[in-house]
Order: structure tokens, then sequence, then C-alpha cells
């Protein structure tokens, strides 16, 4: 067997449950993981065999949003990592405590400030817009789409007993300001999270330093796994 059959056979292994559970965590872990295991979960045999045929079915259309939504979260990791050789803690796919939901990434500053990324991987047609207090994507009102964040921010927030702040960094469309804000979510492009965040981070004063804020973090937010349940 070569080498290269032997790595792939190794690594379908893990996926499909195999191995030490420490191994399939490193594996499976980092940006965009729980997404792709979601993609995973839903694209079943069945559902393989009627893309082959080219019939299109509800769980394969939501696979496929989840493996964008992966490869979305995965493009932000690498957009933060020099945040993270200038001070700051980065961690991606974080569980929320007695919950299903996850957090796509965190970044806590230099100075403690902590703040929620979600990342939002929408079609590049259409550009994104504040307008009457409503957050539309071309035509579409898309406001309701902010529910989830603001939940995550909201239980980061008491899970970490300091104040948390919402972002969402767009991949794809384009926004008609550099920095947008809607009931105190800012909204900017993921290419420029590097060169925004730590502007958004320095409008804000911590309380709690970065050290002690990143421990109970790491601690208190572990990595999401596949199932997870708590």
């Amino acid at each position: 067997m070569s080498l290269t059959v032997f790595v792939v056979c190794l690594a379908a292994w893990l996926y499909l449950g195999g191995g030490p559970e420490w191994l399939r965590s490193r594996i499976r872990g980092g940006a965009g993981a729980s997404a792709s295991a979601r993609a995973r979960q839903l694209r079943t045999p069945a559902v393989r065999i009627a893309e082959a045929f080219g019939i299109r079915t509800q769980a394969g259309a939501l696979a496929a949003r989840s493996e964008a939504g992966a490869e979305g979260e995965q493009r932000t990791a690498v957009r933060l990592a020099p945040l993270a050789r200038r001070g700051w803690t980065i961690l991606h796919d974080r569980a929320l405590p007695r919950s299903r939901a996850n957090v796509d990434h965190l970044a806590i500053s230099p100075t403690g400030i902590v703040l929620v990324l979600d990342t939002k991987r929408w079609s590049a047609r259409y550009p994104v817009t504040v307008q009457r207090g409503r957050l539309h994507h071309g035509h579409r009102d898309v406001t309701d789409r902010l529910a989830g964040l603001r939940h995550e921010a909201s239980a980061v927030a008491e899970v970490l007993g300091t104040h948390v702040v919402p972002v969402v960094l767009m991949d794809g469309p384009a926004l008609y300001a550099e920095l947008l804000e809607l009931d105190g979510i800012r909204i900017i492009v993921a290419a420029d999270a590097r060169r925004l965040l730590p502007a958004i981070a320095r409008a804000h004063r911590g309380r709690i330093p970065r050290p002690r804020i990143a421990a109970d973090a790491e601690r208190l937010l572990p990595p999401y796994t596949q199932g997870h349940t708590r």
C-alpha cells in the first residue's frame, strides 16, 4: 500500500469515528470544524446517490450551505492569524455551555476586549446595507440572521463576566461603508478584519487582563465537537 493511500484511509477511518477521541478531535478541530461535520452528517449515502443523478434534495442544499460556511470560517482563520502574532488570543469554533450552539471565532485583544465574530459567506452579487434600522442583502431584509450572533454574544458575556462586542465578518458581499453598525453589532468585510478589529477594540475599555480572560475562555468555552451536548 502506498503512503498516499494509507493516509487517505487513515483520515477516512478517523472521520468515521475510529481511533482515540483526542486524535479525532485534533483532526476535526479548528475553524469550520462543526460546519464541516454538519455537512458530512447531512450528505448521507442516499443524498450522494441522488446528487449523482442530478436530483436536488433539501439535505444536499443544507450540506452545501454548511460546506460554504466552513470554507468562510477557514478563510477567516487565515485572516486573523496575524493578530495572534500581535498579542491577540484567537479561538475558533467554540461550544457554548448548556447549548448545542457554537461561536465561529472568539478574538481577545491585548487589552482584554472580547469580540465574538460570526463569518457570513453570502453572495457577492448584492451589497450589504443598513436601511431604517434593518439589515439588507441587496433588496432582501436579512435582519433576523443576526439573532444567532446576539444570542452568542450574550451567552459569552455571561460566561466570562465581561462586556462582549459582536462583529459580523462578511465574506463575499461588499458594504456601502467601511463599517456598518446595527443594534450594537459591527459589520465589516472579512478581508479587512486584521485592520479593523483593533480599531473596534480600541473603542472599548477592558476590565479583566487578557491572560486571565483568555484562560477563562479556553476553559469555559471548549472546542465544539460533532454531536456536542452540554
